[in-house]
């Protein structure tokens, strides 16, 4: 259990692994490098062994050391996704559970593809530069020297000198929150920032932000009842960072629901174990939805919709904290395990709080964006499967997908209907987490725990239903369906339905203005609603474009501050006669003045269609607003465009 090697790390983590690591390091807003030391204190776990090999990536080592001497290395000929190893030769080949200190001087390079640097400009109060991580899956190696792979799980702490704020992905020692910067002035005086994560996290999970970032505190909500005799429970407290501009939208949009998602996560799973749960709302370059950086939830501005229609996105990071940070799979090729977990935990987390019709309003939903993602790897069947085979070496950006997230949840949800339902279903989910805490593990580990759970509390007739599972299907089939039917409760989307097939049946009138379509529709719909209407009128033939324009006039959602459902209307229309009228605004909108949509779900989608609609119009618009991307999106989208092997 647990050693099998993970085919996108080079280091040598079954022999000696890193257990704790120290940074020192030095933000240089000059020139965009990060500088210093990362210290590993590693475990030696086989006899005789003779080096220790790093992962890294794009970056510049300048020193080694081993227990304080200076030693030789070498950084080997980079591989083209996994970069270079970093090999250590060990002067005496110490014995297994010795542990022993490794330091390496070093600094990142412009080249680094962890970290965003944005000029003022491109940030809320264009006054201050800003800088933001994102590590997962294999770009953790570009920010320091690791043994980056999530088989790894390591402590770290870190003191960070930088001319302004600086957050990290664990505990602030100090300064205080509530000075920020000490006292000193934003942007002129350096100031040293003190953290340290005590729990065991994979190295994905290692994330550094720096700008203008102010904080304010939510009201904590705490259930009281596992809090006593827990072994992991810790008090906790949560909150938002971001730009002072920003403060009053994103406190009003996250302040209501965050503690109430936590605290009905500690309820129905474990307490939760990390002592801080803050919110960072980034710039609108970051790439995704949300990242689930230990202590500190790395958000999207796009979640700032005036509403809280979006926040189900923190519900989603909040439920990493069980599964992925905690409980996680050891390579990616099991991400499922984190992310199909995890959407499956906080739809069960938002039915709570929200009502169980939400629940499965938010798998009809995610049904829409699977069978797109299946359809785009159709292909590529490989990426169509919950357990993808990674080959040494492969990248798993290129596979990255709703798959892992929905064909997952939707086995958890017929696991959990097979074996007698929620209520039946979540001792399990706790004994599950309980049972692997802090472990790395893969598919064939939990379903070896799954079947010994339910022999033991639910004997025969429980392993009979587990028996009659298609199991080589759901981990390995290939192709547009699920092994079985599942079935939602469709109570809310039943209108949006309705709306749409009576759009469609308006096509056989010619005069628009006959139609009795007015914005009283849709009155009463909420932004999820409103998803599933624009989703469904996409599985008729499309809509003429006289049609289109009347829709758009109608319900004005080329002008929606919804962002879930400006993408869904883009979607909707440049697959349709009006495509090439449309394809501007989609463009404009993909990088309007207020930011770019960095997140990956609607810049990459957007983009590919657009290039299929206007392929001049979509390199041109790519091309003149590229560096505002992160760089993970830059490389993704490059490849989605034809613009690099």
């Amino acid at each position: 259990m647990f050693t099998t090697s993970d085919p996108q790390s080079q280091s040598n983590y079954n022999d000696i692994a890193t257990q704790h690591v120290h940074f020192d390091w030095t933000v240089n807003w000059a020139n965009h490098t990060i500088f210093g030391f990362a210290t590993h204190t590693l475990l030696v776990k086989k006899n005789h062994v003779e080096k220790v090999v790093f992962d890294t990536s794009y970056l510049d080592i300048k020193g080694v050391t081993v227990g304080g001497t200076a030693v030789e290395y070498s950084v080997k000929p980079r591989h083209e996704v996994m970069g270079s190893a970093l090999v250590i030769p060990l002067p005496s080949p110490p014995v297994s559970g010795a542990t022993l200190e490794v330091a390496i001087e070093y600094s990142t390079t412009d080249q680094c593809t962890a970290i965003g640097w944005l000029e003022k400009e491109q940030t809320a109060g264009k006054k201050f530069e800003y800088l933001f991580s994102q590590c997962q899956a294999i770009h953790a190696r570009s920010l320091a020297p690791l043994q980056d792979t999530p088989s790894v799980k390591i402590t770290y702490s870190a003191k960070v000198k930088s001319t302004l704020p600086v957050l990290l992905s664990a505990l602030r020692i100090s300064p205080p929150t509530v000075s920020v910067h000490n006292g000193k002035e934003v942007g002129k005086d350096i100031v040293t920032y003190e953290y340290s994560q005590p729990v065991p996290t994979p190295s994905y999970l290692i994330a550094i932000a720096s700008g203008n970032l102010v904080y304010k505190a939510f009201t904590t909500l705490t259930t009281g009842k596992e809090h006593e005799t827990h072994p992991m429970a810790k008090p906790w407290k949560t909150g938002v960072w971001t730009e002072p501009e920003l403060m009053e939208k994103a406190y009003w949009e996250f302040s209501e629901d965050t503690a109430k998602f936590v605290a009905t996560a500690e309820e129905i799973i474990t307490p939760y174990e990390f002592g801080v749960y803050d919110l960072l709302v980034l710039p609108p370059s970051f790439p995704y939805g949300g990242m689930e950086n230990a202590c500190l939830t790395f958000v999207t501005p796009t979640l700032l919709a005036g509403d809280r229609s979006l926040v189900g996105v923190v519900a989603h990071e909040i439920s990493h904290s069980w599964f992925g940070n905690n409980v996680g799979n050891a390579d990616a090729s099991h991400f499922w395990l984190n992310e199909g977990w995890t959407t499956y935990s906080e739809r069960i987390i938002t039915g709570y709080v929200r009502g169980a019709p939400y629940r499965d309003l938010a798998y009809i939903i995610g049904r829409g964006g699977l069978e797109e993602d299946l359809r785009r790897y159709q292909n590529s069947p490989r990426y169509q499967r919950l357990v993808v085979d990674y080959a040494y070496g492969e990248d798993p950006d290129d596979a990255y997908s709703r798959v892992p997230y929905e064909k997952g949840s939707n086995f958890l949800l017929y696991l959990e209907r097979t074996l007698g339902g929620l209520e039946v279903f979540l001792p399990y989910v706790k004994d599950y987490v309980n049972t692997f805490r802090g472990k790395a593990i893969r598919t064939g580990d939990w379903k070896a725990h799954l079947f010994a759970y339910w022999r033991q509390n639910g004997g025969e007739e429980k392993i009979k239903l587990l028996d009659s599972v298609d199991w080589e299907a759901w981990f390995y089939g290939e192709g547009m369906d699920l092994p079985v039917d599942i079935k939602y409760d469709t109570s809310l989307a039943d209108v949006a339905y309705q709306l749409a097939e009576k759009w469609d049946k308006s096509r056989s009138t010619e005069d628009v203005s006959a139609l009795q379509f007015g914005a009283p529709d849709i009155a009463s719909f909420g932004s999820q609603q409103i998803v599933v209407f624009l989703e469904h009128l996409r599985t008729f033939d499309p809509l003429p474009t006289t049609h289109i324009d009347h829709l758009n006039e109608v319900y004005s959602f080329n002008t929606s501050h919804n962002v879930e459902i400006r993408f869904r209307w883009y979607a909707l229309v440049l697959a349709s006669p009006a495509a090439n009228k449309y394809a501007p605004d989609a463009a404009e909108w993909l990088v309007e003045k207020s930011g770019v949509k960095g997140r990956m779900k609607f810049c990459r989608s957007t983009f590919r269609v657009l290039h299929q609609v206007n392929a001049e119009l979509a390199r041109k618009t790519w091309e003149e607003n590229r560096m505002y991307f992160h760089p993970i999106a830059r490389r993704m989208i490059d490849k989605d465009l034809g613009l690099s092997a």
